[in-house]
């Protein structure tokens, strides 16, 4: 049988728009890559080549995509010999880029209240699905049929320059008032958490964070919510936690190491539970976003 992947990943070369560096080594990459901005989904991931002297090619999520212009963002905290060379990349440059890959996020309609957590480098499909959730240009928030939240956390200082929220947000602690701007102009709200004791941040994990939230709503409330994950395996595996004891559904984004990303080698496989019991899953399009209750 054909691969539901064929027909859907693209081979381009894109070129490099802007490329902007932020403390903590990280870095804000916009690339025109027309083919997979069209078909780009909230987490969803590219394979690109980082320079021409490293043949193996390097897994990003993508943060935002935009349909019409052509362009795709990426965020990527520099780790290794690749991601540094990557950063060395201009506007003007050219790289080989291979996606948009794997399966995304699913949004449920009877679900509204998405809670969307994200980990250091696991912000980027957040932000994406947050601006596909948000409600559209001159459409009140309360006509909106979804009502995301955004919670983030990072040991490092975020890549933006965070500032208090505007937005009201009852179920938060004292405080906890620092947002990401552009989910702000959006009417997203968005709160960070931090142990590295940042302004306006929570003193703990978003895990935490997102408890207290959870904590705050009555059962009629609890009942629209839906949690949407990504970042380290030790915060999504909290992530599935706290959602099993809310009796909550939640999906979660893997971040795996591969080699091909387009499910040939398997070198990017993890044990997960499916209907017909125990099974070996590739990360790469059989995910990245799985079940939370399927893999942890």
């Amino acid at each position: 049988m054909a691969s539901p992947a064929r027909g859907t990943i693209f081979l381009e070369q894109a070129l490099v728009l802007s490329q902007s560096a932020h403390e903590g080594a990280q870095f804000v990459l916009r690339l025109a890559a027309p083919k997979c901005a069209a078909h780009a989904e909230p987490g969803s991931f590219v394979h690109l080549t980082c320079d021409a002297s490293i043949p193996m090619r390097r897994p990003l999520s993508i943060m935002r995509a935009h349909a019409r212009e052509g362009w795709i963002e990426l965020l990527y905290k520099v780790v290794g010999a690749g991601l540094r060379a990557l950063a060395g990349c201009e506007k003007g440059d050219e790289l080989s880029v291979l996606g948009p890959i794997g399966r995304p996020f699913v949004p449920h309609v009877e679900r509204p209240r998405t809670l969307l957590l994200g980990g250091g480098v696991g912000i980027p499909p957040m932000v994406f699905l947050a601006e596909r959730l948000r409600a559209p240009e001159g459409v009140a928030d309360r006509a909106s049929r979804w009502k995301p939240l955004v919670l983030m956390g990072s040991e490092v200082p975020f890549p933006f320059r965070s500032r208090p929220s505007k937005i009201i947000l009852p179920g938060m602690p004292p405080g906890t008032l620092a947002c990401m701007p552009l989910l702000e102009e959006w009417g997203v709200p968005s709160r960070l958490a931090s142990c590295s004791d940042f302004p306006g941040c929570f003193a703990g994990f978003v895990t935490e964070l997102a408890d207290q939230w959870l904590a705050s709503l009555g059962t009629a409330e609890l009942a629209e919510v839906e949690i949407f994950a990504c970042g380290p395996t030790a915060m999504l595996e909290a992530s599935a936690a706290l959602a099993r004891r809310y009796q909550l559904p939640c999906q979660v984004s893997l971040e795996e190491f591969m080699a091909c990303a387009v499910g040939g080698c398997a070198g990017c496989t993890v044990p997960v539970r499916t209907p017909e019991g125990p099974a070996m899953k590739r990360v790469c399009v059989d995910g990245p976003v799985f079940d939370a209750y399927s893999v942890f």
